[in-house]
């Protein structure tokens, strides 16, 4: 259960403001060779490899959209250029902020009593997660990676199905469009 809450939060990225995406690829493959993908298929032994339910297949929907405006058909396995793959992951940060702030007035007796101004430190620690989901494209042929798109973000919780949506779409998008790589790249 605890897998399946980190899983589906993981997906609730924020908004496109904070995304971070970014992509890999091999060089020496040409691009323009595929035309076709298929999913990999899930191995029985590799719990939480993917999101369950509905998350799963809103992300699913997501990268099938962005392959189809990108010319990429879906097939079945056997003719597929390309086999598509995501991951997910949460990390857990720590983020420590230390403030001083200085009074001007400090009470106490001596040769500047009342004009002498006191310091105070104050230690804020904030534990936060952030979410990473990979989008792996794989060489049907030759089974060699050659792209990976990454996106990461605070985790946040969102409230109804439309902003879960909403956001997949938009992660998805921002990551799908280092793809296919640039010359150059």
């Amino acid at each position: 259960m605890k897998k399946l809450f980190i899983a589906a939060a993981v997906l609730a990225l924020s908004a496109c403001s904070t995304l971070k995406s970014s992509s890999d690829f091999d060089p020496s493959v040409s691009f323009e060779q595929y035309k076709s993908y298929a999913w990999v298929e899930k191995k029985n032994d590799e719990v939480g490899y993917h999101l369950d339910g509905l998350m799963d297949q809103r992300v699913r929907t997501a990268i099938e959209n962005q392959l189809s405006q990108k010319g990429i058909s879906k097939t079945d396995k056997q003719n597929a250029d390309l086999l598509v793959n995501y991951i997910t992951k949460v990390d857990k940060k720590i983020n420590v902020d230390t403030f001083n702030s200085h009074f001007g007035y400090n009470p106490y007796y001596g040769p500047r009593w009342g004009l002498a101004g006191s310091m105070q430190t104050e230690t804020i620690v904030r534990e936060y997660e952030v979410g990473t989901l990979m989008v792996d494209l794989v060489d049907n042929k030759t089974g060699k990676l050659v792209w990976r798109g990454t996106i990461a973000d605070t985790v946040r919780e969102q409230s109804t199905p439309e902003e879960r949506i909403a956001t997949i779409n938009q992660a998805i998008g921002s990551v799908m469009m280092n793809y296919p790589p640039k010359s150059g790249q």
